[in-house]
């Protein structure tokens, strides 16, 4: 990898990392809703000049069916489910338990018929999601089900997004799907988000859903994209095993939450069980997978 390469990489390290911190900041003065508009509207602003002039956006919109299913799985519902969790649950656990998404999405492609079970990848999905077992069961309230249900649902949303790329949209280009996406998420989130305005807006949160857009959103999906074109998707969406290490980092160091036996023990059995359980089967031909990159949507673990 090139010097490039490495300093793209790294940054996306980063920069995806950062907002399960920057969430638990904002949902402690603000509704997690108005949280997600904010990114959202913000972020689309930022990104549709650019996307404008690019002219990426026409053609995309000609397919607003999948492209509606695809804002509603990937960013509608789960930006607003890791803010309502973090009102709750730590940053870092949010972080760690997001990062079991790349199991779920292997299990729904391999229920779809578009890959099998081999004996590494079966191991890589026992020691995962005993890595996921190991951090709710140890570090999770167990009387905070709607928390637990909302990483739940987001995880399972993060797996079918990149599939609903791969089937419906993989040939557009990925900052008209990414801008577009961001202008339908933000028109769905105005009636909700209206209707929860703060009467004051504190400063933290304020400079915490400002980071989110500008950071966390725009300037990571311009950055994304010249990491892809620099070293490639399949190397790119590495970058989903250094998430939640940041995600864990800044948690404990910024926001003064527990390193917990939880994470100890998860942490490593769940990204070791997401390297073990994506891996690509080994075929006797020589074609390529059926879906190529189950991760490589736009809009990577975050």
């Amino acid at each position: 990898m090139t010097r490039r390469g490495w300093v793209l990489f790294l940054s996306m390290g980063v920069i995806w990392g950062v907002p399960y911190a920057m969430i638990r900041v904002a949902v402690r003065d603000l509704d997690p809703m108005v949280v997600a508009f904010g990114r959202t509207f913000i972020g689309a602003l930022i990104l549709l000049p650019i996307a404008l002039y690019s002219k990426t956006l026409a053609p995309v919109f000609r397919r607003w069916r999948p492209l509606l299913l695809y804002t509603l799985v990937e960013i509608t519902g789960p930006w607003f489910l890791i803010g309502y969790a973090e009102t709750t649950l730590n940053s870092s656990t949010v972080g760690l338990l997001i990062a079991a998404v790349p199991l779920i999405a292997v299990v729904i492609v391999t229920k779809l018929g578009h890959d099998r079970f081999d004996a590494r990848r079966t191991i890589g999905l026992i020691v995962g999601f005993a890595g996921v077992a190991a951090l709710v069961g140890l570090d999770v309230d167990l009387s905070q089900p709607a928390a637990i249900g909302a990483i739940a649902l987001t995880t399972v949303g993060y797996a079918i997004g990149p599939i609903i790329i791969n089937r419906a949209l993989a040939d557009l280009p990925p900052l008209g799907v990414v801008t577009a996406s961001l202008i339908l998420a933000a028109v769905i989130y105005v009636p909700f988000a209206s209707l929860r305005l703060p009467t004051h807006l504190t400063s933290d949160a304020a400079w915490s859903v400002l980071g989110l857009a500008v950071i966390c959103t725009a300037a990571a999906f311009l950055v994304f994209f010249a990491l892809i074109g620099e070293v490639g998707p399949a190397r790119a969406t590495v970058i989903t095993y250094i998430n939640p290490a940041i995600a864990i980092l800044l948690g404990v160091t910024l926001l003064d939450e527990p390193l917990t036996i939880g994470m100890a023990i998860g942490f490593p059995l769940v990204i070791l069980g997401c390297v073990l359980g994506t891996a690509r089967t080994r075929s006797t031909s020589e074609e390529p997978d059926p879906v190529p990159a189950v991760s490589a949507s736009p809009l990577p673990d975050r």
